[in-house]
């Protein structure tokens, strides 16, 4: 079998925790031709020295200032030249053979933009993996709630057959270079006003509306140690559990999180397919506003800033609209899918 160089693209900020046993995985590939380059995003602990002592076979970039992810991302992209791309988190490890398995799924369909793997927790550390899932990809219901399929859920025969699905999630996505040159708006794969939060929905999001397939690959296998909730909520307890966790996210993440998951339906959303599921929309709405109100009334202060935005957004709008292929009534679909399985 032809193969391709892949480029496996680490962007990370203050990762000394995570990079060593990231890193060893990366080497540990049985996949023959890859390049792999990280930036260090203005970190302050030892990261760069790790990088540097530990693995001086990869190749270090130091950004002076902390640009996120997805910025991050395009910034290697030109310094590297692989077909395809893994943008990797350093909090993710990966299994052993993930790009042997990952690239014939690929090479299958030049219409393919992007892998999802499946994605279990990771709870720091080498021997630390587990069997519960943190994500197989993104799916939206008809009220636009977002949702990292089985998150939190113990792995089950639902998640074992490949799919067609909505959106990659944004830990480890594999790419085929082409589909992120296609998908710039404005020059970017990504839109500089979002940080850390949205990118990847937003990113996915378009791929998808220029026709660009997205596959969830289950025998392709990573653990992300994710820094928010590990577990999706069933009942009160759980709710009051994810409240207690998401306070301890800092006020500003929060913010972008709020801020950035409505500007991505503002630039994607059909305004079609927005009237036809009105009433799940409002619904959530009126459901996220009082949730805001009565327990994180701070995310509130990201207002001003929605507003000031807001035409930059409508015009990025425009253009990703400009562009689409995909139409409304098919894309709609995709919100009428089960956002408990992989959908098809």
């Amino acid at each position: 079998m032809n193969n391709p160089l892949v480029s496996i693209q680490i962007v990370v900020h203050n990762g000394q925790s995570y990079v060593r046993d990231c890193l060893r995985r990366v080497y540990a590939q049985t996949y023959p031709t890859l390049e792999v380059v990280v930036l260090d995003n203005a970190s302050t602990d030892a990261t760069c020295e790790i990088i540097q002592k530990e693995f001086p076979q990869a190749t270090l970039n130091v950004h002076g200032k902390n640009v996120g992810m997805w910025l991050g991302q395009d910034y290697l992209l030109s310094r590297t030249k692989g077909k395809y791309v893994l943008a990797l988190s350093a909090d993710v490890v990966l299994d052993k053979d993930f790009i042997t398995r990952a690239i014939p799924v690929m090479e299958s369909d030049a219409r393919i933009g992007a892998l999802q793997s499946k994605m279990y927790q990771w709870d720091g550390g080498a021997e630390r993996t587990t069997t519960t899932l943190d994500t197989c990809g993104f799916a939206l219901t008809r009220s636009r709630k977002v949702v990292n399929i089985g998150h939190g859920q113990a792995d089950a025969p639902q998640y074992a057959r490949q799919r067609e699905l909505f959106a990659a999630e944004g830990a480890a996505p594999l790419f085929r270079r082409e589909a992120l040159e296609d998908i710039r708006i404005e020059g970017r794969i990504a839109d500089p006003d979002y940080f850390w939060y949205g990118d990847d929905l937003d990113m996915g999001w378009r791929m998808h509306l220029f026709g660009w397939k997205q596959i969830y690959a289950p025998n392709v296998v990573a653990w992300h140690d994710r820094s928010t909730t590990k577990g999706a909520a069933h009942s009160f307890g759980d709710v009051l559990k994810r409240v207690a966790v998401r306070r301890r996210i800092p006020l500003q993440k929060r913010r972008w999180d709020w801020s950035n998951v409505r500007f991505t339906i503002i630039k994607n959303d059909y305004i079609l397919n927005i009237l036809g599921d009105m009433p799940w929309i409002l619904a959530r709405e009126v459901g996220v506003f009082f949730y805001t109100l009565l327990v994180e009334p701070k995310v509130f202060l990201e207002c001003g800033r929605f507003l000031r935005l807001l035409p930059r957004m409508w015009h990025r709008r425009q253009l990703v609209m400009a562009k689409a292929t995909v139409p409304p009534r098919e894309m709609g679909k995709w919100f009428r899918q089960s956002s408990h399985v992989p959908a098809n």
